[in-house]
């Protein structure tokens, strides 16, 4: 069985990936994370959103993705900074 996302003619399709988690500079982390994988992104593809409380900054980054393991770099990339709690 196929799960969403391994099937080829689901690509390219815009993705919508957002990082939670404590950081001085989450944007600024995400972005340089993201660039990595989609070095021509720009800078409206993302938006920052802070917890009520504070504590914690949301960033959604909407970014293109041609196949499942270019999506699978960009999580890992995500996911593997300092402070990101949740990765979605």
């Amino acid at each position: 069985m196929e799960t969403l996302g391994e099937r080829p003619d689901d690509f390219p399709h815009i993705h919508h990936v957002k990082a939670i988690g404590q950081h001085d500079d989450l944007l600024g982390a995400v972005r340089a994370a993201v660039a990595v994988h989609v070095p021509d992104i720009s800078e409206q593809a993302f938006s920052v959103r802070a917890s009520g409380g504070g504590k914690y900054t949301a960033v959604t980054c909407s970014v293109t993705v041609h196949d499942a393991e270019h999506l699978q770099a960009i999580y890992a990339a995500v996911q593997g900074i300092e402070g990101v709690m949740l990765c979605l």
